[in-house]
């Protein structure tokens, strides 16, 4: 068994090699045919084999995805389909160029097979971040938290604010306003007394002594 199995693996490999490498030339023989740059004809197998390839990895990929194997499956049918038409076209053109139409739709391979390419891998990322999800959780199980360990009163509690002692203000010190010299009061002149007018002066006359009796008249 194992004898058969490894002779049935180099057969696989051997017959892809040598159909790869028949389709090869055929595809790039059809496409100087449809008029493309000879220089650039050997990129025309190498973009339908390759999407060929993607497909198939997709496939394998995403076994579990529906919508995604769905999708890579149809890039495998349609991909195969194209090369088996362009070996087709190759036998039946034996050598001369291609007309207007057969050119226009060998053309239109490589910007599709670049959409659905860069679409397939796109497809890829999704579906292995899904995957790495599901890998991360686990169903029916809900996770356990230990709890922390509880910490002093002494560190949990806020610490006291000082106590600011009041400032005080400096006093402020005298400031000496220098005083505007007083002048000396000016010297007081009695106002002048009006004199009234003389009068012409009388004789005084001298009293005469009055005796009186005491105890009656």
């Amino acid at each position: 068994m194992r004898l058969a199995r490894w002779s049935a693996a180099l057969i696989i490999l051997g017959v892809g090699a040598a159909a790869f490498r028949l389709s090869f030339s055929t595809l790039e023989d059809l496409a100087r045919l449809a008029r493309m740059p000879a220089d650039d004809a050997w990129l025309f197998p190498l973009i339908v084999d390759g999407t060929i390839l993607l497909a198939t990895f997709g496939l394998l990929v995403c076994s579990q995805h529906k919508s995604e194997r769905n999708f890579f499956l149809g890039v495998l049918v349609v991909g195969s389909l194209v090369s088996v038409a362009g070996n087709s076209v190759h036998a039946v053109a034996a050598g001369h160029p291609l007309p207007g139409w057969a050119a226009a739709l060998v053309a239109a391979v490589a910007p599709i097979s670049l959409l659905v390419d860069t679409h397939g891998l796109a497809l890829l990322f999704r579906v292995g971040a899904r995957q790495r999800a599901q890998a991360q959780a686990v169903p029916g199980l809900v996770p356990v938290t230990e709890p922390e360990p509880a910490l002093p009163s002494a560190l949990t509690e806020p610490a006291p604010e000082p106590l600011l002692a009041p400032v005080p203000e400096p006093e402020s010190e005298p400031v000496s306003v220098p005083l505007a010299p007083v002048p000396d009061p000016a010297p007081t002149v009695p106002a002048p007394v009006p004199s009234s007018p003389s009068r012409p002066s009388r004789p005084v006359q001298a009293m005469l002594p009055i005796a009186v009796p005491v105890g009656g008249v």
